[in-house]
């Protein structure tokens, strides 16, 4: 009788923790998902403790299952390693760069014209992704960094904050409030409104216009960015946004009393070595950009 955790036993339990339930967990790991229960039980067995509880179709860590996540990542994060290497040996290093769906893609864009990038031969594969996405993805060593939001808790050395910016109301150049210095939740009231689908702030935004009596009619839901501000800069409707996704003919206007921002950062995975990461061409053109964006702040607008 096999009395070994194997390594599938604790990549089901990676995906159960990142995906949050096991049925995306399962289709994470392209099994089914009593393939992957069963997985779950056989490891609960051989720690001889449960692992997670299980309510409402929600599943939560428990105490034993906590104390297992960090073990679990640093030896998931070493096998993925182990794995780079020796395919590696023969390839040029590959540079696995997690990009948050609601970064600025004039960021990506200024990343990927520096040249220093590849002076040594190098590549960067860009994987797009959500917050959590991204997260599990650097537990589990599929990717090498992620440009995403700093968080409470994360480590000061594999995390490296590159940009703090406000969350503004985007409105079209020729709006009637685009000349103004700040904007009202009431004046809103009239205008129709963009959902920014993958939008970290979607359950404070609403609260906050339901707390200002302001229920909006919604003319468009997108996942996409690009398009969330086509719509803005055709005059469709406006919407809150990150001030780094402003463009040409879109103003950002502070919101009064919706003083919520965010830290962007440069998140590394814990497999990757100090000259990989943080002393790497990638984080120091990071950083060029992450300072020429403070200096755009400082200038009025150009739109």
């Amino acid at each position: 009788m096999n009395s070994m955790i194997e390594r599938y036993h604790l990549r089901y339990f990676l995906a159960v923790v990142t995906n949050g339930n096991f049925s995306r967990a399962a289709a994470a790991c392209n099994v089914s998902q009593p393939t992957l229960s069963v997985g779950i039980a056989k490891l609960e067995k051989l720690l001889g403790s449960p692992l997670f509880s299980r309510t409402n179709r929600r599943v939560a860590l428990t105490d034993a299952g906590a104390k297992l996540l960090l073990h679990a990542r640093t030896i998931e994060a070493s096998f993925a390693a182990a794995e780079r290497d020796v395919a590696g040996s023969s390839v040029p290093q590959t540079l696995r760069l997690g990009v948050l769906t609601t970064i600025a893609r004039r960021w990506i864009e200024e990343l990927l014209r520096d040249e220093t990038l590849f002076l040594d031969g190098g590549r960067i594969e860009i994987v797009e992704g959500s917050e959590r996405e991204l997260r599990g993805r650097l537990a589990r060593g599929r990717i090498d960094a992620a440009l995403t939001i700093l968080r409470d808790g994360d480590a000061g050395g594999t995390a490296q904050r590159l940009h703090t910016e406000n969350y503004m109301l985007a409105l079209g150049r020729d709006h009637r409030l685009a000349a103004r210095r700040s904007v009202r939740a009431e004046d809103l009231s009239k205008d129709a409104m963009i959902l920014r689908r993958h939008c970290e702030l979607l359950p404070e935004t609403s609260r906050f216009f339901t707390a200002h009596g302001i229920r909006p009619f919604f003319a468009a839901r997108t996942t996409s960015e690009a398009k969330a501000i086509s719509y803005v800069r055709a005059g469709l409707g406006v919407t809150i946004m990150p001030r780094t996704l402003a463009e040409e003919g879109v103003v950002m206007v502070p919101l009064d009393g919706f003083d919520f921002t965010r830290d962007v950062a440069l998140i590394w995975a814990p497999h990757v070595q100090a000259e990989r990461g943080p002393r790497s061409p990638v984080a120091a053109a990071m950083v060029r950009i992450a300072s020429a964006e403070a200096e755009r702040d400082s200038l009025p607008q150009p739109f």
